[in-house]
């Protein structure tokens, strides 16, 4: 089987091997892939491996061979995958293999926004203690967590992985993953009991068309005053101009996003210039051991498709 890996320099940068993929067939491994060479590179195999390069319907169409798309990442919507239905190709994705890496990224964010460790310490090397006429110092407000309320919006692995270090720290949890399934839970309620009662407010909910600008204008103005706002799902699921203005006015006290609507984040993205505005270059999910875990799932996956057993298909 002749495989091509379009995009592989996120996933392994020089610190994995590819060495059990290999084993499955002819690979060709390139770190990145622009639009106007997709096809080309494609060319004939029969199964590709991508992580952002999109695969349109065009791109199916003039690659005939293609039998198999494993996508290197949970998230699939760079797949046009009612295409690769209509032509019999099995997509399949890894659903699970950042789950501690990423509920552990969320707390952090929200301890960073609580402590701010970094500019303290930072603060310390430039003299800022030295210079103290007291004992300790201090220049950003800090933030107890024990006691307060931390609402999930998406309770999937990743979210209840969130709660259960939340509930560690002495939070009380809520969290939403659709109405029709509030009350089946202790934890579970509606959108509109979430947005009032929380004081930290994480999101963890994959994107779907119901779930684009979930977070906006309209519900912020549900929130309280001076919540903490988290993202390290995906970028759209917020109304970026509409959490800008209110960090500017104090209505969210912060927020922590891993993520931003388009990736790189643009110079005008108006989060850049927001108040108490955390941003981190999408790197939740990117610890060396759950880039492994990544890698051995999408060669098991593979694997699986070529004796007859596809695992973790998403368009069939």
């Amino acid at each position: 089987m002749k495989i091509v890996v379009l995009d592989g320099y996120t996933e392994n940068p020089g610190d994995l091997s590819w060495g059990d993929l290999e084993r499955l067939g002819e690979v060709t491994v390139y770190d990145r892939t622009p639009p106007e060479l997709v096809v080309e590179r494609i060319g004939d195999a029969e199964a590709i491996l991508v992580n952002k390069v999109a695969v349109t319907e065009e791109v199916l169409r003039q690659c005939g061979n293609i039998r198999y798309i494993g996508v290197l990442a949970t998230g699939y919507n760079v797949i046009d995958t009612a295409a690769a239905s209509a032509r019999g190709i099995v997509v399949c994705n890894i659903p699970s293999y950042g789950t501690d890496a990423v509920g552990q990224y969320t707390i952090a964010l929200l301890l960073e926004i609580c402590h701010h460790i970094g500019h303290h310490a930072e603060a310390v090397k430039q003299g800022a203690w030295s210079a103290s006429e007291d004992w300790c110092f201090w220049d950003y407000p800090l933030i107890e967590l024990a006691g307060k309320t931390m609402g999930i919006i998406g309770y999937g692995r990743i979210g209840r992985t969130t709660g259960r270090i939340a509930r560690a720290l002495g939070m009380k949890v809520l969290a939403y993953e659709g109405e029709e399934k509030a009350g089946q839970e202790e934890e579970l309620v509606s959108l509109e009991m979430l947005l009032a009662q929380s004081d930290v407010i994480s999101l963890h909910c994959p994107l779907f068309p119901s779930t684009e600008g979930i977070i906006d204008r309209e519900t912020i103005g549900k929130m309280k005053d001076g919540v903490i706002l988290l993202n390290d799902s995906r970028g759209p699921l917020i109304v970026e101009q509409d959490l800008a203005d209110a960090l500017n006015c104090g209505k969210v006290y912060a927020a922590g996003l891993d993520v931003v609507s388009t990736e790189p984040i643009r110079p005008d993205n108006p989060l850049l210039g927001a108040k108490n505005c955390l941003i981190t270059p999408h790197i939740a999910w990117a610890p060396k051991e759950s880039r492994q875990r990544l890698m051995d799932i999408a060669v098991e996956n593979l694997r699986s498709f070529q004796v007859g057993k596809p695992v973790n298909v998403v368009n069939g």
